[in-house]
């Protein structure tokens, strides 16, 4: 069998999958179900890594091949096709790993729920969509894979559809998608419209001959490609959840802690990131589309990471890591360093994946407790999830000496900062030194939260013992209100991930290490996130880096940040380890030294706390200005315009008239014979009074 017959069977394998388990897993039952979606999923799996290790050590080439004809309407032109190439081999591991051990984990997360066939069929649903996405060779295949994980994302988050607030937070993602979606199509519209075709290998050596093409628009002149380059990252920023788009993400959580490791930590909310880069030869000519990347980019890694301070739910916490981390991405895209963005989405797959399912077997040891402050002590009974989610900890705040080395994101994470202030100091980004500073005190912050979620859920004093033995005194109240035949108290369990009862326990329930079957998973992400960094960063970043992305990857003759970067002075390489050190040193003193005091500072409240808390009021105001004002707009137009003003004056206006004059008409016909001859002498008295004035005259 040769390569591409085996990339095209890994990369519809999922959908084999999905196929069947969708359609006949009730049919076969769970465990087969179970089988054939995961087994397919490491096939695809093993056919990826085969794919990116002939990429990086076998000297492959691009290629793309084409499948079948997708839509052909005039000039417009689009074909089914898998493009193999740098961007597309990397981001086929980072997909196919991830859901391959999220596949596996969920063996033993769902093993409670009755509906694991359609589970399962979503998860490999989705994987295809995304592998489409990150094969397709023109816009209108990325299209169809970006709208498709979109489809795919609404029916895990709202996977549990009896619960309203999954089934809400489902809408919700769904809506702001789509949003960003709108500015998407627009983009793609502009593209086709400029050069005639939506092929990326057609499109790419055509960009530079429009690159100072000018649209007059409202007595101004705007840059086309520029133009261009914004409205497919209003795309990219609502599929990533950036700054305005975001508020989807983070009630995105209320899916099954498998969903949050496979949507939001890895693969759809990376999307954004891809297409930016896979668009370099775009945004190398669009300088002012890349000022705003750089600069939305710079903003959410700053809010998200400002917001996660607060936060007291496990996954919520790390969802705003997730989204800061994207803004890292995405800033490093905005400043040129395009390799250094799919650096850290690449690292970013491992950590952040595994600091979710660690989070997932956290709430499972927890009975699907996931307050952090009904934590605590969990070290000593979850030795292996400890351990895993303190590497993913130590990934994720970069924690690493320069010129040594360290984990997986400190690699990545630096070089982005490194990159912002090398485009600020060569003059290659007007707004490189905004992101630089951003970049440091996000460093810091997340620092802060990331160990804070740490020291809350595994140190200090076991707060669900406390927990616990009040919820066994409440057992007790109840059954002796049973016993003396008054009204039963409440004891409903609102879980967040399952619905499940206390399994017949009463009194605290002791926390347990989760199964194998999902300890697995977390050790195989938990080495990515130690190694991926020093192993993959020559070829990424490196010194190999040109022989790595063999022109997947374009940059300008005046483009020479990720060099550049390797060259700043000692003080930009040693700042992000002095912040990150400084924000673990504050996490241990509130959390640890002084326990207790965060607390008291969350009790004692203040304006800065609740604006942290609520998340910049974003919520509110959207729902302010958008959610009551559109119904405000609607009631007017509905009850003004409709109603009283085209249906007043128009059709019901009529009627109205109509029966009014009726009416008054009715009135006259009495019936009576004398109202007749009144009326009649009435008559002849005009016609006279007429006939003498015409005479006369």
């Amino acid at each position: 069998m040769n390569l591409h017959t085996l990339i095209i069977l890994g990369i519809f394998a999922p959908l084999l999958g999905a196929t069947v388990a969708g359609l006949f897993g009730r049919r076969i039952g769970d465990i087969p179900s179970q089988t054939l979606t995961t087994g397919l999923l490491f096939f695809s799996c093993a056919v990826a890594w085969t794919v990116f290790g002939q990429w990086t050590w076998g000297h492959l080439e691009p290629f793309t091949i084409r499948l079948a004809p997708f839509i052909n309407v005039g000039d417009f032109q689009s074909a089914w096709s898998i493009r193999i190439d740098a961007l597309s081999a990397t981001m086929l591991i980072v997909v196919t790993s991830v859901s391959s051990l999220v596949h596996l984990y969920s063996w033993g997360y769902m093993a409670e729920d009755d509906s694991r066939p359609r589970f399962f069929a979503y998860l490999s649903l989705f994987t295809f969509m995304m592998l489409a996405l990150v094969t397709a060779a023109d816009f209108m295949q990325l299209f169809f894979g970006w709208e498709g994980v979109g489809l795919a994302s609404y029916l895990l988050i709202g996977f549990w559809f009896k619960k309203p607030t999954a089934s809400a937070a489902a809408i919700k993602a769904f809506v702001v998608n789509r949003v960003g979606d709108f500015g998407f199509v627009l983009g793609i519209i502009t593209i086709f419209w400029m050069y005639g075709t939506i092929e990326f290998a057609e499109l790419f050596p055509l960009v530079a001959t429009k690159a100072g093409t000018t649209w007059e628009f409202l007595g101004v002149q705007w840059s086309a490609l520029d133009l261009a380059g914004f409205l497919l990252f209003i795309g990219a920023m609502g599929k990533s959840a950036q700054f305005f788009l975001h508020t989807w993400l983070p009630d995105a959580m209320e899916g099954p802690t498998p969903v949050s490791a496979l949507i939001h930590a890895a693969t759809m909310v990376t999307a954004g990131v891809y297409m930016v880069c896979l668009l370099s030869p775009i945004y190398e000519y669009a300088p002012g589309a890349s000022q705003i990347i750089a600069i939305i980019g710079a903003i959410t890694a700053l809010f998200a990471a400002t917001v996660g301070l607060t936060q007291n739910d496990i996954k919520r916490v790390i969802a705003y890591s997730t989204c800061s981390q994207l803004g890292y991405m995405f800033f490093a895209a905005g400043v040129g360093a395009y390799q250094a963005a799919m650096f850290h989405l690449f690292t970013h797959a491992f950590f952040k994946a595994l600091l979710f399912l660690g989070a997932g077997s956290v709430i499972h040891g927890m009975h699907h407790e996931q307050d952090m402050r009904k934590m605590g002590g969990l070290w000593k009974l979850l030795p292996i999830t400890y351990a895993v989610m303190t590497i993913g900890t130590i990934a994720i705040t970069g924690l690493g000496i320069p010129g040594v080395g360290g984990f997986a994101g400190f690699y990545s994470k630096d070089s982005i900062i490194e990159s912002a202030f090398a485009s600020a100091a060569s003059g290659h980004s007007a707004v490189g030194m905004f992101a630089f500073s951003i970049g440091l005190i996000a460093a810091g912050l997340t620092a802060y939260y990331s160990w804070r979620l740490i020291f809350m859920t595994f140190h200090n004093k076991p707060v669900w013992k406390e927990e616990g033995d009040a919820h066994h005194a409440d057992d007790h109240a109840s059954h002796a209100q049973l016993e003396t035949h008054s009204e039963p108290v409440s004891d409903a369990h609102a879980h967040d991930d399952h619905a499940h009862d206390d399994h017949g326990h009463h009194g605290p329930l002791q926390p347990h290490e989760s199964p194998w079957v999902m300890l697995v998973p977390l050790i195989l992400l938990s080495v990515g996130a130690v190694a991926a960094g020093f192993v993959f960063a020559p070829h990424f970043i490196g010194h190999h880096e040109h022989e790595f992305w063999r022109g997947a990857i374009f940059t300008g003759e005046h483009n020479h940040v990720l060099h550049e970067s390797h060259d700043v002075p000692t003080w930009v390489k040693w700042s992000p380890l002095i912040l990150t050190l400084t924000g673990t040193a504050f996490a241990y003193w509130i959390y640890v030294a002084r326990e207790g005091m965060g607390r008291r500072m969350a009790e004692r409240g203040g304006f800065l706390y609740n604006f942290l808390y609520n998340k910049w009021y974003f919520d509110e105001l959207y729902d302010f200005v958008f959610v009551r004002g559109f119904k405000a707009v609607g009631d007017v137009f509905w009850k003004i315009v409709d109603v009283k003003i085209i249906d007043g004056l128009g059709p019901n206006g009529a009627a109205w008239a109509s029966l009014k004059s009726a009416a008054r008409l009715g009135k006259l016909q009495s019936g009576f014979v004398y109202h007749y001859a009144f009326v009649m002498l009435l008559g002849v008295a005009g016609l006279l009074t007429f006939a003498i004035l015409a005479w006369g005259a």
